[in-house]
């Protein structure tokens, strides 16, 4: 089992507790190490985003891994819900 599967569906959680979305994905660079996860978010965090939830599927922000502090439950950013706002959304084909 790969690092990316055990992340994958992961709840990721805000510095301010806000529930964001779940791990989907992850971007490796040329030696295969994650730099970034795609998380899907849910309805709540694409509206505090300030993101427009697409008619079918979701809104997918790249955290880079160094925003984020892994535990056996939840994956905590310690970036707070307006410090998201920056970040770009995935462009997943």
């Amino acid at each position: 089992m790969t690092i990316v599967s055990k992340l994958n569906g992961k709840k990721v959680i805000t510095k301010d507790a806000i529930d964001v979305g779940e791990v989907s994905g992850a971007v490796m660079d040329d030696n295969w190490r994650i730099t970034h996860l795609h998380v899907a978010l849910n309805k709540e965090a694409t509206h505090k985003l300030g993101h427009i939830k697409p008619l079918s599927g979701h809104v997918t922000l790249c955290l880079p891994v160094h925003i984020l502090e892994e535990n056996s439950t939840v994956l905590k950013l310690n970036k707070t819900i307006e410090e998201l706002k920056v970040l770009p959304e995935c462009k997943t084909s």
